[in-house]
């Protein structure tokens, strides 16, 4: 279905550009989207499905587990269209320049549909080609999104950056897919965990290393590679530091995407390649009498991303920038679930990442809603008229002074969403970060369950000091970081053009398809608690499958 829409969004764009407007493009991409959910979703009632099925010659292999994240993947980026509102422009009174408030090109909508394409061919990539091929896929066009404020600075040089680092980690894969083809002459995972199996029998039946200890250590030192590779795309610790400027540099409504999308699938495909290659890791850690490099791997990166995430992440006050540290050190909670690799381990991992994506998502929908509805608010034309060209996007946490008094209902959303993030009981991020310690704690890593249990302490006081700003901090004391010179009569004369001027300028409000997701959302959060059992039994029986198939 999303070849489909593809092609035909590859035809229509050319020929009803001028007829169809960009937002309604992103429309018919969020259908698109949902529809193939539906359909992926559909195919899980294939009993065949249990041991998996191979298409493509072996390219690509469908299981259960992609086949459910894939469903889940689609659904949560029709969720990010639909919240980007259905104004297109807005005419600054100041300079008279007219700023995006979202995509004003028609072709973003094939961006979207290119890295949706992308992700849910890494989730069943069952061989190096394919592997490497889908995560280019995903990624050339994320980083066109990233350029999406063609006439910003800070986007332009968000999305250069994010170009080069990316096409740093790309490299690594490379090099590590190159690696292991040079050692072994195979491509597809299969065939390569078979034959490091096959050595590892014959060296200790025949007692000679010599040629076996080639062939694993080059397989070895190539999924070293590739597994940084991979962690330097989902921003983990120490490999983090474009991360902060990039989600930062772009507009809330791409970092929304970037900071959910690409992360499901990379860590799913990281979840099925080492669920792949548990048995031929152990083989080797009998052979070579060493430990498991890719564990500790992932431990490594696991501690660093709960510390610097948590740490640096106090000193924040651009929102975006602490929301990616945030990030981050919710990347170290997921990590250590995905390196214990155990049954309950694996099932707190996919609940954790559910949970997350959707906690982040609304996070970012309540973000969008106050730049949209502060957009034309007399108190903020006051302070941040000056600020810049596009005054939808929310870039520091102080723009958010008050705001529960006048826009209650965001305000209670987005300190649910907060609370949710610091694991506050009874809402499911709780739930999460309890599922995580405890499967860590029953599997004997008590020292790495005392720090994540100390940085989970540690980085609510940040997530506190968002809600603090929000409900008891009031908005008459204006913006300390911006040295503006308007006065009261100045934000009145303003404020009464933009109100007498309706005719031309286009003021920006929050939809209601955008109103009710947030609400959708918040009450999921919430309520999880009345009804754990879909959610939960959903996330064991696809761990039992990894496991017992």
């Amino acid at each position: 279905m999303l070849s489909i829409g593809l092609i035909s969004l590859l035809v229509a764009i050319p020929v009803f550009s001028y007829q169809i407007t960009p937002s309604l493009f992103n429309r018919i991409t969020s259908v698109v989207l949902i529809y193939s959910a539906l359909l992926a979703f559909n195919g899980l009632h294939v009993e065949s499905l249990a041991s998996g099925v191979g298409i493509y010659s072996g390219l690509f292999h469908v299981t259960t587990v992609s086949l459910s994240v894939e469903t889940f993947v689609l659904f949560i980026g029709a969720l990010l269209l639909l919240g980007w509102g259905a104004i297109t422009e807005k005419t600054s009174v100041y300079s008279g320049t007219t700023s995006s408030v979202v995509p004003t090109i028609s072709e973003y909508s094939l961006m979207i549909l290119f890295t949706s394409m992308g992700a849910t061919l890494l989730l069943s990539s069952s061989d190096l080609v394919s592997m490497y091929l889908s995560i280019e896929l995903q990624s050339f066009a994320v980083y066109i999104l990233a350029t999406l404020y063609r006439d910003s600075e800070s986007a332009t040089s968000a999305g250069l950056k994010y170009f080069l680092l990316g096409g740093l980690s790309s490299a690594l894969i490379l090099l590590g897919t190159a690696v292991i083809y040079s050692y072994t002459g195979l491509t597809q995972f299969e065939s390569i965990y078979s034959l490091v199996q096959v050595t590892g029998s014959d060296t200790i039946l025949e007692n000679s290393t010599s040629v076996p200890y080639n062939v694993s250590g080059g397989v070895t030192c190539g999924l070293l590679l590739i597994g940084i590779g991979f962690l330097f795309k989902v921003a983990a610790a120490p490999l983090h530091n474009w991360a902060p400027d990039v989600y930062d540099g772009v507009p809330t409504i791409v970092t929304s995407w970037l900071t959910t999308m690409p992360k499901i699938s990379i860590f799913v495909f990281i979840l099925e390649l080492q669920a792949g290659l548990e048995g031929s890791f152990e083989s080797l850690s009998v052979i070579l009498g060493a430990i498991n490099i890719w564990k500790n791997l992932l431990l490594t990166a696991s501690i660093l991303s709960l510390i610097i995430g948590t740490v640096v992440g106090l000193s924040q006050y651009r929102i975006k920038r602490l929301l990616a540290y945030s990030t981050i050190s919710h990347v170290g909670f997921i990590l250590l679930a995905l390196a214990i690799n155990t049954e309950e381990s694996i099932e707190s991992f996919l609940f954790y990442l559910i949970q997350y994506s959707l906690t982040n998502v609304n996070t970012f929908l309540v973000l969008l809603g106050f730049g949209y509805v502060m957009s034309t608010s007399k108190s903020y034309l006051t302070n941040f008229t000056k600020l810049s060209a596009n005054t939808t996007d929310i870039q520091f946490i102080d723009q958010l002074k008050g705001q529960f008094k006048e826009n209650p209902l965001l305000g209670l959303s987005l300190a649910i969403c907060l609370f949710s993030m610091a694991g506050i009981p009874p809402l499911i991020g709780f739930f999460a970060k309890q599922m995580v310690l405890y499967s860590s704690t029953h599997g004997g890593y008590y020292f790495l369950s005392i720090i994540a249990i100390v940085v989970s302490v540690i980085s609510a006081s940040y997530y506190l000091k968002i809600i603090r700003v929000i409900y008891f901090d009031s908005s008459a004391g204006g913006f300390s970081l911006v040295n503006s010179d308007n006065t009261d009569s100045t934000a009145n004369t303003l404020y009464n053009t933009i109100n007498s001027q309706n005719n031309t300028v286009k003021v920006s409000t929050i939809t209601n398809v955008h109103s009710l997701l947030i609400a959708s959302l918040t009450m999921i959060m919430t309520l999880f608690v009345l009804q754990p059992s879909i959610l939960l039994n959903s996330c064991h029986l696809l761990a039992l499958s990894l496991f017992y198939y």
